[in-house]
């Protein structure tokens, strides 16, 4: 290896969204996660059921509009005739 190319690799900690705290060696001091294996549903063996931001129910309301709306062009397209 040629000498003073390559990055300080010192101790680290890699910080997960749950509060789990791995400590490591890396080119960062600190590293941030949103899942590790403590909280990861395939480690755990629990199935998890996140809906950040209401994304589900905002998709179901779309899709609530969008059945109405064909409802109503199809009456309207029958009264038509």
């Amino acid at each position: 290896m040629k000498a003073d190319i390559h990055p300080k690799y010192a101790d680290a900690e890699i910080r997960c969204a749950c509060g789990n705290v791995i400590k490591t060696r890396s080119t960062k001091s600190t590293v941030i996660v949103g899942i590790c294996n403590s909280c990861h549903p395939f480690y755990t063996g629990q199935q998890k059921f996140v809906d950040t931001a209401g994304r589900v129910d905002k998709f179901q309301q779309r899709a609530a509009k969008t059945a109405a709306a064909q409802v109503a062009f199809e009456a309207t397209k029958k009264k038509k005739k």
